[in-house]
């Protein structure tokens, strides 16, 4: 069977069953799905099975290990090209990610951490990343160490935790994380990771929570560690995945109060330095300061909202008007979420959801305001979306920017260990002029706002704590911010093992 038939086909399934879910939005607010609770007292014994991969895994008292693997179908159409005419415009690719990792504890409160990773892909359309762009076939790429750290728990007899090393670091909502998540954008989901010092300290007796990191992240993923068998097929030797667009280094000072009832208050101070490395890269000095608030005023209500302002320079390149220019930032963000918890057996949840980022405006002589996501360049609301921001601004993935939506969703558990559910966006753009489109500016009108109507679908299934899929469908009708109208389309069935 064709591979983007086969993808078509599982998505429609997903459809056809009312089995609707969104990875970035629903899950961040739903409940964790429901499993067998064990009677009060003794948990029950563990199977022969279970027992024994148990035992494998941690051989020693101070030395555990895992691994898992991860298979993707994903189908692309008009994603990334925004038009049909484009010869690339469609796509289908297998991806297969494995990772293995291990904790070493040497002694008390404190552990080594490594991970390796890999993913190779099999284009079974011709390929539109820069590195593979045209061809067919197997790609095989490198191992990376995504993870090496140390861990020191209550540090200096503290209630302090220092890891330091490369480590992934998200903070914010579970799945809706938005300035800090993915340190790696440039190789998509295969890692995540920030080189990085994190210090957590716990004031318990003021209910408060203080994160202090410093960063350093090289664009080239061998600048710190070699990466493993970089070039395995001579005739297809590329430059490699890089990692992000400019060498980025910076300080996050993270305060998270729970002194209110039911009420989290967080503030933070983020500081992100970039250094080109590729041609279309910045050199800036960004200034984040914002806050956050979530909470739960009732036992069916739960909302959160993330606000920021930024300020500082930045010489962005894929500027039209006057790329060598060293601008003023002046810009803003909110993200904001409200969700209604019916907490009945099929555990319902309706959310509304709103997202502002402003826009550059190319009539303001020496200023910069569009908004700059930072370490966020990940598929928070969209896996499809993410793909058309490339255009917009110099082939950057994930650099949401100039985006203002507003939608709502649902989402519930048909079975104890599925979730379902449907979002549906009105995407719009604050600015009618994407001021980075560069070669890429016959794709946009530049006289409309409305960017397209987007719906998001998928099933989620733990078949058990080894084994668990999804099938995963996406669509965005474009609005006339675009100069066509022609359907994105996302399709994905995905099935991960781990041990």
């Amino acid at each position: 069977m064709n591979r983007s038939l086969f993808s078509c086909t599982l998505a429609s399934l997903s459809l056809a069953a009312g089995a609707m879910t969104a990875h970035g939005q629903s899950a961040a607010t739903s409940v964790a799905l429901p499993s067998a609770s064990p009677p009060q007292g003794t948990p029950p014994p563990l199977s022969s099975t279970e027992q024994w991969i148990q035992d494998v895994k941690s051989p020693l008292s101070w030395f555990t290990w895992g691994g898992d693997m991860r298979i993707r179908d994903e189908y692309y159409n008009n994603n990334v090209s925004l038009s049909e005419k484009n010869p690339l415009h469609e796509q289908n690719v297998i991806r297969y990610r494995g990772r293995v990792w291990s904790t070493i504890t040497p002694v008390t409160d404190v552990a080594f951490n490594v991970r390796m990773t890999a993913e190779a892909r099999e284009w079974t359309r011709p390929a539109f990343t820069g590195t593979y762009r045209g061809e067919q076939g197997m790609e095989w790429r490198y191992g990376i160490v995504d993870n090496l750290n140390v861990k020191w728990s209550n540090a200096l007899s503290q209630p302090l935790t220092i890891t330091a090393g490369r480590q992934d670091i998200m903070i914010g909502d579970f799945w809706n994380w938005w300035l800090v998540a993915d340190g790696t954008p440039g190789d998509g989901s295969w890692t995540y990771f920030l080189d990085s010092v994190r210090a957590t300290y716990e004031a318990k007796e003021i209910k408060t929570k203080f994160d202090l990191i410093g960063i350093y992240q090289s664009a080239r993923p061998d600048d710190w560690f070699p990466t493993l068998n970089a070039n395995p097929s001579p005739e297809h030797s590329r430059t490699p995945y890089y990692l992000t667009e400019q060498n980025e280094s910076g300080l996050i000072a993270y305060a998270s109060n729970k002194s209110i009832k039911n009420t989290t208050l967080d503030g933070f101070f983020i500081y992100k330095h970039d250094d080109r490395e590729l041609a279309f890269g910045d050199n800036a000095d960004i200034y984040t300061v914002g806050g956050r608030l979530t909470g739960f005023p009732g036992e069916h209500w739960q909302y959160s909202i993330d606000g920021a302002y930024q300020f500082g320079k930045k010489q962005d390149p894929t500027f039209a008007a006057d790329p060598d220019r060293n601008r003023d930032i002046d810009a803003f963000g909110v993200n904001a979420r409200l969700s209604y918890l019916f907490r009945d057996s099929l555990n319902n949840q309706l959310h509304v959801v709103g997202e502002y980022l402003s826009g550059d405006n190319d009539s303001t002589d020496g200023k910069d305001e569009m908004f700059d996501i930072l370490w966020g360049r990940w598929p928070r609301y969209s896996e499809l979306y993410i793909y058309s921001f490339a255009a917009e601004t110099g082939g950057r993935i994930a650099q949401h920017n100039n985006l203002m939506r507003l939608g709502g969703g649902w989402t519930f558990n048909p079975t104890k260990n599925t979730l379902a559910g449907a979002y549906y966006n009105a995407l719009f753009a604050p600015q009618e002029d994407p001021t980075r489109a560069g070669d890429a500016a016959p794709l946009f009108s530049y006289d409309d706002h409305f960017r397209g109507h987007y719906l998001q679908c998928t099933l989620q299934h733990t078949f058990n704590k080894h084994i668990k899929g999804h099938l995963w469908a996406e669509f965005v009708w474009q609005g006339d911010y675009y100069a066509r109208n022609d359907l994105m389309t996302f399709l994905r069935a995905e099935v991960s093992f781990t041990f």
